[in-house]
């Protein structure tokens, strides 16, 4: 098995695996969004990916950093799009910053909330208050995505709150969020109206950060996890964080020239075209010369460009060129044209 950024002979590149993912990790730890469903339908072989992971033993485990839904409505959903789930194999950032909030202020505070069910729900998981004014005297500010109908008043009440020095916590920063019309604005756009307005800072407990790496293992009981998602600086660098390996899946907001420019820390063990991954091997990328190869595909760099030659499989492509993009830029972002390379694969 692969570890993120494994070196072979000082030099990087993808993971392999000679077993079935599902078979060499016990537990895969499931991103939604962009994963498993997009705008609340199922993504093209999620769901008959995962029953044929589940019936072969695997335990699935949905961790979201979408703080808008309770465990039980994310399971209900699931359900009804074929992926039979309870409430307990749901993780989400509203659990994991409730946890955070309750460690830090007294037992039965009041918690101004800005966003929706699933936060308060794992707030009085914890013991807090819910509140909905910034009078009500709240202990802290809490802030989590809300939907596209969430008003733009409870950005100006967690604002006087913040403004009056009460601690500020969000369930997590990304910027956008799938659905099915497009890519759209995530908490964290919403957390920058807020900071703007503030000049403060909240505490985040959502991917990457330790906080829901915590309680993802709290909940689970994973000894082998493998992280499933579709963003670099969510799900790969919160399974890097977490010292765990990685699957990125090309479902959701992650192209390949994205994988390809990829930090060490956002590098994925393996890559796959979707969900059905987690059923088969992944090849080896071994050194050739020069360059790298993976199937039928060899890749290297020349004249500051990235070069492919030969043919296969596509995603052998991808996977050479990922390993040599990486061990080209070492510890930063590969810079190299890829453009004439990732138009032989189509991509």
């Amino acid at each position: 098995m692969g570890d993120v950024g494994r070196v072979r002979q000082g030099r990087e590149r993808t993971g392999g695996s000679a077993r079935a993912l599902s078979e060499a990790y016990d537990t895969a730890l499931l991103d939604l969004d962009g994963v498993v469903y997009a705008g609340g339908e199922a993504i093209p072989y999620a769901v008959e990916a995962l029953g044929a992971a589940r019936t072969g033993g695997m335990h699935l485990a949905y961790v979201t950093n979408n703080a808008l839904r309770t465990p039980d409505a994310v399971a209900a959903h699931l359900t009804e799009l074929g992926v039979p789930a309870v409430g307990a194999d749901v993780i989400t950032s509203a659990q994991a910053v409730a946890r955070l909030i309750a460690d830090e202020v007294p037992a039965g505070s009041r918690v101004l909330v800005i966003g929706g069910e699933g936060l308060r729900v794992a707030l009085r998981e914890r013991g807090l208050e819910p509140v909905e004014s910034a009078d009500d005297d709240p202990a802290a500010v809490v802030q989590g995505y809300g939907g596209p109908e969430l008003p733009w008043g409870r950005f100006a009440e967690a604002s006087y709150a913040v403004a009056r020095g009460v601690p500020w916590y969000a369930s997590n920063t990304d910027l956008t969020i799938p659905g099915a019309r497009g890519i759209g604005p995530g908490n964290g756009a919403a957390v920058e109206v807020v900071r703007i307005a503030t000049g403060a800072e909240p505490k985040v407990a959502g991917k990457p950060l330790p906080p829901m790496h915590r309680e993802t293992v709290l909940r689970t009981g994973a000894e082998r996890p493998l992280v499933v998602g579709d963003r670099l600086d969510t799900d790969i660098e919160g399974a890097f964080n977490g010292g765990v390996d990685s699957l990125l899946v090309l479902t959701g907001v992650t192209d390949v020239a994205q994988l390809l420019a990829a930090v060490p820390e956002h590098r994925p063990t393996y890559v796959d075209a979707d969900l059905r991954g987690l059923l088969t091997g992944q090849p080896e990328v071994d050194a050739d010369g020069d360059g790298f190869a993976c199937g039928g595909w060899t890749a290297s760099v020349s004249g500051g460009a990235l070069v492919l030659e030969g043919g296969g499989d596509a995603l052998d492509g991808v996977r050479a060129l990922c390993a040599a993009a990486w061990t080209d830029a070492g510890a930063g972002a590969c810079g190299l044209d890829a453009g004439k390379a990732l138009e032989r694969l189509g991509l």
